[in-house]
């Protein structure tokens, strides 16, 4: 019994020893075990931040790629905007070019002035041999004689047909029919009551020259009556007189009537009336058994 007593006190002494040596190491153990989960608590949120930092970062960078976007847009649209104004500026240019490619106007405008120079030399009013029993009309310096009373009536062109063609046209050939007349040494083609001069690349219509003499007159001659003795015969614009050789171009006398005015002419406002001028011929809208005619008008100087 002593025996079994002395070993259980042994053992319990160990186990004393045991628990002495061994409580601190464990409590030393716990330490450093909160020591670590503290430090690891701490380090956590650490982790968070970076992921922050990067989340920040990578925000700043998108910014920066979005800028750039922006900045290659606009820089885009700058460029853009430089194509856009040389495409107008060449749309711009182009009409430009269409403008001056309508220079062919300033043929017509130079064919009129030599239609012009012929006109004032071919249609000199003839004064008319009968008085006149109505006043003249004043005006501007100018007395206007008529026989009839003014009637207007909006001027009309009228066409004679295909094979007539009115002051300043031009054609690059002639008819076979066409002949050579020649009035003052200068040369004209005449054909079906239109006359031409030769000019670049083919011929131009003018006015038919006073003096000039034909054998037969075209088909669609008007007789006009200029008095008790006298005729003229009217086609596309020109006056015809009967003589013994054939029918020599005259100008238009005064007092002579016709239906039709051809393309070229223009109305002219002179005080409250209104003329149609043909050439440098006046013209007086008048009305003669309910049809619209037009008179010749003698123009003088004074009042």
């Amino acid at each position: 019994m002593k025996a079994n007593v002395s070993f259980n006190s042994i053992q319990a002494g160990i186990i004393i020893l045991l628990m002495i040596f061994l409580l601190p190491l464990s409590l030393e153990a716990q330490h450093r075990g909160e020591r670590a989960g503290g430090s690891r608590e701490r380090s956590a949120p650490t982790k968070p931040a970076k992921s922050q930092t990067r989340k920040t970062n990578t925000s700043s960078d998108s910014k920066a790629n979005v800028n750039n976007k922006n900045a290659n847009v606009d820089n885009s649209k700058k460029n853009a905007n430089v194509d856009n104004s040389k495409k107008n500026v060449n749309v711009d240019n182009s009409k430009t070019n269409v403008n001056v490619d309508n220079s062919k106007t300033n043929v017509n405008v130079n064919n009129s002035k030599n239609v012009n120079v012929n006109v004032n030399k071919s249609t000199v009013v003839v004064a008319n041999p009968r008085p006149y029993a109505r006043p003249p009309y004043v005006y501007g310096g100018h007395r206007y004689y008529c026989y009839h009373p003014y009637a207007y009536h909006p001027y009309t062109p009228f066409f004679w047909g295909p094979v007539w063609h009115p002051w300043g046209f031009f054609v690059a050939t002639l008819a076979a029919t066409a002949i050579i007349v020649t009035v003052a040494n200068q040369q004209y083609h005449y054909d079906q009551g239109v006359y031409y001069v030769a000019s670049t690349g083919g011929y131009t219509v003018v006015p038919a020259p006073v003096g000039a003499t034909i054998t037969t007159l075209p088909p669609g001659t008007q007789t006009v009556v200029i008095n008790e003795t006298t005729n003229n015969y009217y086609y596309g614009g020109t006056y015809y007189e009967k003589k013994p050789d054939g029918y020599v171009v005259v100008p238009p006398t005064a007092g002579a009537v016709v239906e039709n005015l051809p393309e070229g002419g223009k109305e002219v406002k002179v005080g409250e009336v209104t003329y149609v001028k043909v050439g440098e011929t006046y013209y007086q809208p008048i009305v003669q058994n309910g049809k619209n005619m037009y008179e010749v008008v003698d123009v003088k100087d004074g009042e």
